[in-house]
């Protein structure tokens, strides 16, 4: 982990972050991409995967980026595309936290704002959920997206919402959470996966090219050795990721696999903000080859 992010609590960080909104995006991102990568930012010429991300983030703009980058927005998209039977069960929507109300939803569900990331409250037992807490977490996750922390433009005009949706349960492994594949798409193919397994014990990524062979690449958390055979539905999984993802430049496309059914998770349009470091380095200019820049789009 970033060593910052072990000195400054992450609440902390993003007051930081509020008090430099003045700041003009360009200016923003070459002080971030400073601070959390240790390279200065190429913006004229990027080659690497990370610098195009930032890239994207000021120059190309498109409302269906919004739409899809809104987690419950999203599900329009996918409607319309004919995809909707990815969706995970819906089981409420609120415009504020006030308005949450708990009484109605099974024993286990997740609560999630629309607008953010890593902004997920997992219940797996109801009787144990503290409302009070519970504002308290989503009003902080509410007001987190309104700093614009990573400067990333395709959540500017999202309305946050709150959601409450099912919680996928791996009859396999009920406690390990679920495996999530996250496909990196590029004007609508798919070429790398990084798999996330143990997300709430000790998390594990592995990254795999689209024909399950594995890179050996790390990425933020250690590879899990264990994770070889091929998912069943991996030919399904990449031709859902494929037509969900065309028409976009670049796009992550995170589905799951639980139960014998393949799920939406998110589409993400800045994977890791794009600070990332991967090992070896010379991945992030193999992935940056992968992602052509279009011509700006304002």
């Amino acid at each position: 982990m970033d060593r910052y992010k072990k000195l400054i609590p992450k609440r902390a960080r993003f007051f930081i972050l509020g008090l430099f909104r003045w700041l003009p995006d360009g200016i923003m991102l070459k002080i971030q991409y400073r601070i959390k990568t240790g390279r200065k930012l190429n913006l004229k010429q990027p080659e690497r995967y990370s610098e195009k991300v930032q890239w994207y983030k000021l120059n190309y703009r498109s409302d269906l980026m919004t739409l899809c980058a809104d987690k419950y927005a999203v599900r329009e998209y996918l409607r319309s595309i004919g995809e909707e039977s990815l969706c995970v069960k819906l089981y409420a929507v609120w415009e504020n936290t006030k308005d949450v109300s708990i009484e109605n939803l099974p024993e286990k569900f997740i609560i999630k704002t629309t607008n953010g990331s890593s902004t997920n409250i997992i219940c797996r037992d109801k009787s144990q959920l503290e409302k009070k807490k519970l504002n308290e977490q989503l009003d902080e996750f509410l007001q987190r997206s309104a700093v614009r922390a990573g400067r990333e433009w395709a959540y500017y005009g999202i309305k946050p919402k709150i959601i409450a949706e099912e919680l996928l349960i791996d009859f396999n492994d009920p406690d390990g959470g679920i495996t999530d594949y996250k496909f990196f798409c590029f004007n609508g193919k798919v070429y790398y996966i990084a798999v996330d397994t143990d997300r709430f014990t000790d998390h594990k990524r592995n990254i795999f090219d689209r024909e399950w062979r594995d890179t050996g690449v790390r990425c933020a958390y250690p590879v899990n050795p264990s994770l070889t055979e091929r998912p069943a539905a991996l030919t399904e999984m990449i031709m859902k990721a494929e037509k969900i993802s065309a028409g976009f430049p670049a796009v992550r496309v995170d589905l799951y696999f639980v139960n014998g059914k393949i799920y939406f998770g998110e589409m993400t349009f800045y994977p890791f903000s794009g600070y990332v470091k991967f090992n070896p380095d010379k991945f992030d200019f193999v992935l940056g080859e992968k992602f052509i820049l279009p011509e700006r789009k304002k």
